[in-house]
């Protein structure tokens, strides 16, 4: 009887992928434009400030500049991730993993701040080099991810994209919140940056696939900047 429900979940869910998906094919095409001309305006604009990142990270700790990984993304392919490198080389995960699991089973916060209020994200981590916690409160450590909207793998405006460990822990209806290509900022960062439940995450996920549209991404980049000015606890 479990392998008959997992079954009928996962049609359901494969079906609701592609009901999410259609009807929106002008916006996938005016979006995969501008995202890319944007992702290509600001590399160019910030050249500067990615050359002064990356003396940076190269001054604070041994190894590259650039993070790479293979991370998933739209209906569960997976591409390669670049985010500037904010860890130590050789940092072990187990803790991180064993939260995650937590976190996407239970909705378990991994702490609490000084008014006793949920924190989702892993705080204090002393595997995050002092140059690198810097750049997670200031979110300059997702700039890289601009390559992947040049390559089409993600948009300015989505979900974020999940670690293979933490998909893999996905139910199937959980899996509808990479129905579209994933993000470098979305519903979840403009309004719950860090104090959402993963349901609650994935309450706001799922509202932004089915509402998905050019004028919700405008209100959604406009609301980023104050996003990011307000800063985050670290999460890696």
């Amino acid at each position: 009887m479990n392998i008959d429900y997992a079954r009928n979940a996962e049609r359901l869910a494969a079906s609701r992928t592609q009901e999410y998906s259609s009807g929106h094919r002008m916006y996938e095409l005016i979006t995969a434009a501008y995202n890319r001309a944007i992702a290509l305006a600001l590399i160019v604009v910030l050249a500067p400030l990615w050359l002064a990142i990356a003396v940076l990270i190269k001054l604070s700790s041994p190894g590259p500049v650039l993070f790479c990984m293979p991370i998933v993304g739209r209906r569960g392919a997976t591409f390669t991730y670049y985010k500037f490198r904010t860890m130590k080389i050789g940092q072990d995960d187990s803790e991180h993993r064993e939260w995650i699991r937590a976190f996407v089973r239970d909705d378990q916060p991994y702490s609490r701040d000084s008014a006793g209020s949920a924190v989702f994200k892993v705080v204090d981590d002393p595997r995050v080099t002092r140059v690198g916690r810097w750049l997670r409160n200031a979110s300059l450590d997702e700039l890289p991810q601009l390559i992947n909207i040049l390559r089409g793998e993600m948009n300015l405006v989505g979900p974020r994209p999940p670690i293979a460990y933490e998909y893999g822990l996905y139910r199937p209806h959980e899996r509808l919140r990479l129905a579209v290509k994933p993000g470098i900022t979305g519903l979840y960062q403009v309004q719950k940056r860090g104090r959402a439940s993963f349901s609650q995450m994935l309450a706001l996920d799922l509202e932004y696939v089915q509402r998905r549209s050019l004028w919700l991404d405008l209100w959604i980049m406009l609301r980023t900047p104050q996003a990011m000015l307000q800063g985050e606890v670290s999460r890696s």
